[in-house]
């Protein structure tokens, strides 16, 4: 520890911490303007000078690192006259166009100046000015150059955080400007974090412009509805209007940062598409109706299907009290576990089960913190951008040792240590063979018993060059992180990836490695609907639906004999409503007929059922198709909390009523409880809170107060994590020709962003990725449209050529519906075999026409 002194207080610190750091946390006001806590010192703007004694000149508190007896002063005449004489040079050049700036209000000028700077200026020169009006940047960013105070910190959030790469700074001195490459930004994400971090209005977001004023606006800290990083980010609304979002440096698994989806992404809730009334299908037509007219016909359908099976699927982008309220529903009033929170796969809780038992529930930022992490499947960069963003930090601050074991290339494949791609389905093998390879270098560490326990589980395992590496790292390394994609769940070879996963944490902790793990979930709240049991297979806490103990004790809560046996899960319920037995299929914020990765046999399930009925804020696809269709509180609409990808719980709050005749989702199941003559006890979202609290071993004594600004970490799961090896022998059988896969965009997360009009301007047009080699095989090149045909149908779309990509593998965000993918794919069958044509121009154009038509 080294002892410091600053303005007369002494205080013992850890080495290595800087002077600005100390001085904070003695609560010692320090002004900045390059200084930001997750970058490097920069010590540019010499705006946080400081005394120390026995030494001549200020120094930068920002990139002086402390010492033992050190004394400080930061409140001298010096000093304040150093501040000022700063100010006045920013102030020389800086225009006074404050009535005007959209900064205005809350620019960290306008503050300093206030607080340090001189009474008048010395300075009678003509401003220096670099153009004489904005420069838009890109559909989201602008720019006025001569209001730039040459703080870099946008240059440096985006390659340093970022990893973009899309800003710069040319010429020296007085005239230096930030640029993007020619004046654009080319490789830009649109994240918008450049203009966070500005501390003037050089940077602003155009959709914001001219809008309103800080104190315009009520504004809402809330939690973003798009993947499951679980970012905190703040909602500014004016008389109930949304008109922008921003992030706090403070709070929050994100601290300053968000994505283009979460900072821009939020004008989906003034969707055109809105459900504004119930409606009920009349005459093969959906006719608008009043609740009254729709709670009758729903009565009297529901007590014809009588007798039949009954299912439910929700949407994992709700709330946990909505879709604890859901399942319970679905349990109590229809006697079913025919249950699920998926439209894109079944979620095989028996194959989840042993890595659920080992999840890590803690601060990404203490998971990342180990000397080694490994991330499998997915690409980060695209389906949790600010989750790449902190592994980039730990990759390059904290010199993590970073390895790659996915299919798709991403931006963090240049930053790690050891990359090893595998075609889709490999990854179990992969897996397999790492652990056969830590076993072996293991050796006599392992008592016979492990070794006899793994001789089955390896002993099929390959001999790999690229596992070799991965294999050196993780053992070299004393601690280890495991970072698995959701994605992988779409794969056949789902369970024999997730079976080997939990083999090779069995075995690092073995090891003594400490092993952690989290999934990087693509939805919102997807940890939060395994918690609250909307599965077919577990009741709430992810305790299996056949513990008679468990199920005796959720019964006696609820007043109700719960079914003992595992319900239909996603495929299984299709296939009822294709086989005739499925009376009633009950959709919540769900749209299998664009997600679920067989278009025409959906269509076929969703038409053959009895009574298919759709709870949602949109008129989705799905909807169409509904018999009866209820209107419900959209994103901000109604309060409630998720669970993220590290196991924290949040508070998602209201910042606006549900637009129309839109009822609250906990309101819609007492309607539908009430149908049939059911009461739902508790059916408040606190209500709900304390009885999830009381139920789920995870949430055990949460209180809605204890859920700060940061949120609160739940606990570790009740699941026997078990100590067997499993032997399930992977399979995975490699194609001759193209192989069709799919997954989110950087811009778009599943379908919700679609409805964006501002991502909409950002995002690329719908596009087919692979391999250059392929491509000249094919005679294609970067740019050209071509025609993507399966033996189900085909789609048109634009090439993107790039040289990282696989071989053999074509890629195709999920994100488009007016692609409709799935019309392309057969369930079951993941990748999905492909041959890909260039496009005629006549036919291109009429490709073009139906995208724009939406069809």
């Amino acid at each position: 520890m080294a002892s410091v002194t600053i303005n007369g207080q002494t205080i013992d610190v850890e080495p290595g911490s800087t002077v600005l750091q100390v001085a904070r946390r003695l609560g010692i006001d320090v002004p900045t303007f390059c200084y930001l806590k997750r970058l490097p010192p920069l010590a540019s703007c010499r705006m946080c000078l400081v005394e120390i004694e026995g030494l001549r000149r200020l120094q930068p508190s920002c990139a002086t690192v402390v010492t033992d007896g050190m004394v400080v002063r930061t409140d001298t005449s010096l000093i304040d006259e150093t501040r000022s004489s700063m100010l006045d040079m920013l102030l020389a050049n800086h225009p006074l166009d404050c009535p005007i700036c959209d900064k205005g209000g809350e620019c960290e000028l306008q503050d300093m100046v206030m607080a340090y700077g001189p009474d008048k200026s010395r300075f009678r020169d003509p401003k220096r000015v670099f153009h004489s009006r904005d420069i838009r940047l890109s559909p989201v960013i602008i720019m006025n150059v001569n209001r730039c105070i040459q703080c870099q910190r946008c240059v440096r959030m985006c390659e340093e955080v970022v990893g973009a790469v899309a800003l710069g700074t040319i010429e020296k001195g007085m005239d230096t400007a930030v640029t993007g490459f020619e004046g654009s930004l080319a490789s830009c994400d649109q994240c918008g974090n450049c203009v966070e971090v500005c501390p003037v209005g050089a940077l602003m977001s155009f959709p914001y412009r001219y809008k309103a004023r800080p104190w315009d606006l009520a504004e809402t800290d809330t939690v973003c509805p798009h993947c499951g990083t679980g970012c905190q980010l703040t909602v500014g609304a004016r008389k109930g209007e949304f008109m922008r979002v921003r992030s706090k440096e403070e709070h929050g698994v994100n601290r300053e940062t968000l994505c283009a989806r979460g900072r821009f992404g939020l004008d989906f809730i003034e969707g055109q598409d809105r459900i504004r009334r119930p409606m009920i299908r009349h005459e093969g037509v959906l006719v608008s109706v009043s609740w009254d007219e729709a709670g009758s016909y729903l009565r009297q359908r529901l007590a014809q299907v009588e007798g039949k099976a009954i299912g439910g699927i929700v949407s994992p982008r709700l709330p946990n009290e909505v879709l604890y309220q859901f399942q319970k529903l679905l349990r109590t009033v229809f006697l079913t576990n025919n249950i699920d929170c998926s439209s894109r796969w079944s979620t095989p809780f028996d194959a989840l089960a042993p890595i659920l038992a080992r999840y890590t529930r803690s601060p990404l930022n203490e998971v990342l913190g180990k000397e080694c992490v490994l991330v499998v499947g997915g690409n980060p960069t695209e389906e949790n951008p600010v989750t790449e963003y902190l592994l980039r930090d730990a990759a390059r601050r904290r010199k993590t040792v970073l390895l790659m074991l996915t299919t798709r290339p991403s931006r963090l494949d240049d930053d790690a240590q050891a990359v090893v791609r595998v075609s889709p389905g490999a990854e179990a093998m992969k897996l397999q063979a790492v652990v056969a390879g830590l076993a072996a270098a293991a050796g006599e560490s392992l008592d016979s018993e492990t070794h006899a326990a793994l001789g089955p589980t390896i002993a099929s395992a390959a001999a790999d060059k690229d596992v070799d590496r991965l294999v050196a790292a993780l053992n070299d390394r004393k601690t280890v992180s495991i970072l698995v994609s959701v994605d992988l769940l779409r794969l056949p070879e789902a369970d024999a990836t997730f079976q080997q996963l939990a083999n090779l944490l069995q075995l690092l902790g073995l090891l003594g490695k400490d092993p952690a793990l989290q999934v990087l979930f693509d939805r919102a709240n997807q940890m939060g609907s395994w918690d609250m049991g909307v599965l077919s297979g577990a009741l709430p806490g992810m305790r299996a639906i056949s513990d008679g103990a468990v199920r005796n004790a959720f019964g006696r809560d609820w007043s109700t004999e719960i079914p003992h046996e595992p319900g239909a899960d996603l495929d299984e319920m299709l296939d009822l409503c294709v086989s005739g037995k499925m009376g009633a299929l009950y959709l919540v914020g769900s749209d299998p007929l664009i997600a679920y990765p067989d278009r025409e046999f959906a269509a076929q399930a969703l038409g053959t059922c009895d009574l298919l009925i759709v709870q949602d804020s949109f008129l989705t696809e799905t909807a169409a198709l509904a018999e009866v269709v209820l209107p419900a509180a959209g994103y901000g609409e109604e309060p409630g909390t998720f669970t993220n990808n590290e196991g924290r719980v949040q508070k998602v709050r209201k910042f606006r009523e549900p637009v129309f005749e839109a009822r609250d989702n906990l309101a819609i199941f007492d309607f539908i409880a009430a149908l049939r003559g059911r009461k739902l006890q508790h059916s408040t979202q606190s209500e709900i809170f304390h009885e999830i609290a009381r139920m789920v071993p995870a949430y055990q004594g949460l209180t809605e107060d204890d859920i700060g600004a940061d949120g609160a970490f739940t606990t570790t799961s009740a699941i026997s994590p078990g100590s067997a090896f499993s032997a399930l022998p992977p399979s995975c059988t490699t194609a001759d020709g193209l192989m069709l896969v799919t997954g989110n965009s950087l811009f778009h997360n599943g379908y919700l962003s679609k409805r964006s009009e501002i991502l909409n301007t950002v995002a690329n047009d719908p596009y087919v990725a692979m391999n250059v080699d392929d491509a000249q095989e094919l005679g294609l090149s970067d740019g050209d449209q071509v025609r993507v045909c399966s033996s189900r149908g085909a789609l048109v779309a634009t090439l993107k050529v790039e040289r990282q990509f696989p071989r053999r593998l074509v890629f195709v965000p999920e994100n488009y519906r007016s692609l409709r993918l799935n019309s392309l794919m057969r369930r079951g069958e993941y990748p999905c075999p492909v041959e890909v044509k260039r496009v005629a121009a006549a036919e291109h154009t009429e490709a073009t026409n139906r995208v724009w038509r939406g069809v």
